[in-house]
């Protein structure tokens, strides 16, 4: 029981969606996976893919970026439950795994997981320790889905 309810705190929604696009119930696993391997429990988490020029006006809104990004994070809390939103742009994700010559869904698996990480607290930008824990967490959490090394050079 607890589970279905903790499912029911993470909205997944398509603005822009292609067959490409992970199903929620999958999104929602890897957040849930995620998180119970943090020891955490959602609270209110959204999930939203949205097309390239809403990505671009958000990263530019909240990052003062121009163009759109892979993955945005929107922490809203932390404690007692993990509240927050994620936005991802499939156009940027796709191009991405082709040029990093990785399989799509474990590219999007990284992505969101990164995402849930940055609603966790983590940060890769205050400096490399922050980064390698980080990075470390992430294998981890992928490793446990059963997802290669997104760092990891392939070849």
């Amino acid at each position: 029981m607890r589970k279905a309810a903790e499912r029911r705190r993470i909205g997944v929604r398509y603005a822009w969606r292609n067959e490409a696009v992970p199903r929620k119930a999958l999104v929602r696993d890897w957040l849930l996976a995620a998180l119970r391997s943090e020891g955490r429990r959602p609270g209110a988490i959204g999930v939203c893919f949205v097309d390239r020029a809403e990505g671009a006006r958000l990263n530019r809104d909240y990052r003062g970026k121009d163009d759109a990004t892979n993955v945005l994070s929107f922490p809203y809390a932390r404690k007692p439950l993990v509240e927050g939103d994620l936005v991802l742009c499939p156009a940027i994700v796709e191009v991405e795994a082709a040029e990093q010559g990785k399989p799509l869904l474990a590219h999007y698996a990284h992505l969101i997981i990164h995402g849930l990480l940055h609603l966790l607290g983590y940060d890769h930008v205050g400096g490399k320790r922050e980064a390698a824990r980080m990075r470390r967490r992430e294998r981890q959490i992928l490793a446990g889905l059963g997802f290669p090394d997104p760092y990891r050079k392939p070849g």
